[in-house]
């Protein structure tokens, strides 16, 4: 194979796409092509830097090394990637140290190791492993492909986490860590393709706005206010889970999106978050213990709304008629089902959440 056809092929992939899979393929398509192993694997330094991860292999088991971790230090990739040197050994009959290794692991079958570090400065990225190559790769010129092809990876690694990073930015809210409301339309475009591909799809939007929380900027200040806000975020996500997104709409108003969520779960998932505003004491890290409560308009498509425009409009309108009482929820279509200081009252011993799930039930209404 021409040495410089594949550093041609390798380089135009890099800028025809910016999918770091696809890239990692074609460099290590190229690679095995040169160097013909019977196994390969390329292993990722995971987020936290401490452990390795099989983002592909070939000529392995890919289910059992889906969910493999290794941690930085241990085994050959952990050694390689802890230590940033490359290990290549062409004949492991021949080193006293790898032919006990093989020993202990027949069933790797190992008779040739190389183990080369994909490297940014002075921060290893990534490990490539080829086992069992039939060229020699101790080699000074096959030794300089694949450290090239190596600087290929890193380039195409470092690539990806610079888009990932820019796309991240431009859809999170900087204070909160929620998404933010750009993000939300380009949720419910897609939720809205879902439902078109398949009828019975439903989801649910709910809204969310602080009450009374000009008060707390105007007694605390506005640094006070954005560190409450940033907590009301992190409650959110913990109550709602990662199957459901919430975004900063603006100002002191949220937003969930509930994929496949129909009226009745959806209520109880939005009972759970507003007992859990009300129960939270926010800024104890600062001494403020501060209580506080939400108005909820919850809507559901596509009883309530049909288009992006109508399910928003929806779940809005509830949420300000649950702000004529403060503390309550409004649900599209029932009216207000919980409140704190009027509305539907919640039976002494009995939690917000059990109320919620006999409220999507045997609702009551509330007149407005």
């Amino acid at each position: 194979m021409n040495h410089l056809t594949v550093f041609h092929d390798v380089a135009r992939a890099l800028t025809q796409t910016l999918e770091l899979e696809d890239i990692l393929l074609v460099i290590m398509d190229k690679m095995t092509g040169f160097f013909a192993p019977e196994r390969w694997s390329m292993l990722m330094v995971d987020e936290s830097g401490e452990q390795l991860y099989y983002p592909i292999a070939a000529g392995e088991d890919n289910e059992s090394l889906k969910d493999l971790r290794i941690p930085m230090g241990e085994g050959l990739a952990g050694y390689v990637a802890l230590t940033g040197t490359t290990l290549i050994v062409p004949d492991v009959s021949l080193d006293t140290q790898w032919s006990d290794f093989a020993r202990a692991h027949p069933e790797l079958n190992i008779q040739s190791i190389a183990c080369i570090p994909i490297r940014s400065g002075d921060k290893t990225l990534g490990v490539i492993q080829l086992f069992n190559s039939k060229l020699d790769m101790m080699s000074e010129y096959s030794q300089s492909f694949i450290r090239m092809l190596c600087d290929y990876a890193a380039i195409a690694i470092q690539n990806a986490k610079s888009v990932k990073l820019i796309h991240e930015l431009t859809i999170t809210d900087d204070c909160t860590g929620l998404f933010n409301a750009r993000h939300l339309y380009t949720l419910l475009d897609e939720q809205l393709a879902i439902s078109a591909a398949n009828n019975s799809h439903q989801f649910s939007l709910l809204f969310v706005d602080l009450d009374r929380f000009k008060q707390v900027n105007d007694t605390h200040g506005h640094l006070i206010g954005s560190r409450l806000l940033s907590e009301v975020g992190g409650l959110m996500k913990r109550v709602l889970g990662p199957e459901n997104a919430s975004f900063r709409y603006g100002g002191d108003e949220f937003v969930a999106l509930l994929p496949g969520l129909a009226k009745k779960p959806a209520i109880e998932a939005t009972m759970q978050l507003w007992e859990g505003l009300r129960d939270t004491k926010f800024l104890s890290g600062a001494g403020l213990n501060l209580s506080l409560a939400g108005s909820f308009g919850l809507a559901t498509f596509p009883e309530d709304g049909a288009s992006v425009q109508a399910i928003i409009r929806a779940a809005d309108t509830q949420m300000y008629a649950a702000k004529t009482t403060r503390d309550n929820v409004s649900v599209a279509g029932i009216g207000l089902v919980a409140n704190g200081g009027g509305g539907v009252q919640i039976p002494a011993g009995r939690s917000a959440t059990m109320a919620g799930a006999d409220l999507a039930t045997k609702l009551r209404i509330v007149p407005a």
